[in-house]
């Protein structure tokens, strides 16, 4: 029953946005209103694979084994054996607050978000350890307009290219991994403000939505309050558009999970 309950939540409020939209009319929408044809699916996740997921230090290992074939069986299935935050996934609030819900907790209006990407590819290509600014979110809205309430904040730092490499760890020699991420400022600012409100999300296609030298995890702290979640290791930046998009995270919802390997596609309107 909760199961069926969220996804009748996601779809009820798919259709709420679908209907907010202006632009060109819809057959399903009708005048001044975007239907379903008048979005494009996007996938933002990585396909995990043993020989090329990086998986964060400390966690278990990724592995699929084959448990039957069609040849054999007469059917064909894997065993997969994976921690909640393998390859591209999801953090609940609980993951570093055990006050706070679990992802079967969540409300669907948790998992679908308007989202907006901020591109910093430049800044991180010159310092593997740049954290984003109240600054640089400032200018970005000059450019862009205001970043939505309750929306999906996501980095765009290029780190996706280096996937299934050693260069996405980016170990210096003394074991230290530098990949940047959000200031500690620029999230207070965000939930100050209410664009990260009662739910939201912070997104990156690195490891985590702080730099990899905040060994306190403080973004992430801060972030998992409330029913605000975490989009990492996404894919296929370049197809998500600066704003206008909304994003849509699935995957496994565990009993009291921290998180979970994902799905993310973002809807974005065409044209």
């Amino acid at each position: 029953m909760r199961r069926r309950s969220m996804l009748a939540g996601v779809v009820s409020a798919m259709g709420g946005v679908m209907a907010a939209g202006g632009g060109s009319a819809g057959a399903a929408g009708g005048p001044g209103r975007l239907g379903l044809q008048d979005y494009e699916l996007v996938n933002l996740a990585h396909v995990n694979d043993p020989e090329r997921t990086n998986v964060y230090p400390g966690d278990p290992e990724f592995t699929l084994s084959t448990v039957a074939t069609v040849e054999d069986d007469g059917f064909y299935l894997q065993y997969a054996r994976q921690g909640e935050h393998t390859g591209t996934h999801w953090g609940a609030p609980a993951h570093f607050n055990a006050d706070q819900p679990h992802a079967d907790e969540l409300e669907p209006a948790d998992l679908f978000l308007p989202a907006v990407k901020v591109d910093v590819r430049d800044r991180a290509a010159r310092d593997a350890d740049y954290e984003v600014s109240v600054a640089d979110l400032q200018r970005w809205e000059r450019e862009h307009g205001r970043i939505p309430r309750e929306a999906a904040v996501v980095l765009w730092t290029g780190w996706e290219d280096r996937w299934g490499t050693p260069a996405f760890y980016n170990f210096d020699d003394a074991g230290q991994m530098h990949q940047p991420g959000f200031s500690l400022e620029a999230v207070e600012w965000l939930v100050r403000t209410g664009r990260l409100g009662r739910r939201g999300a912070l997104g990156t296609d690195t490891f985590s939505p702080e730099s990899a030298l905040d060994a306190e995890y403080r973004v992430s702290k801060l972030l998992y309050r409330e029913h605000r979640i975490s989009l990492e290791v996404l894919a296929n930046l370049a197809s998500l558009p600066e704003q206008g998009a909304h994003v849509l995270v699935g995957g496994v919802v565990n009993r009291r999970g921290s998180g979970s390997p994902a799905s993310v596609y973002a809807f974005v309107p065409r044209g």
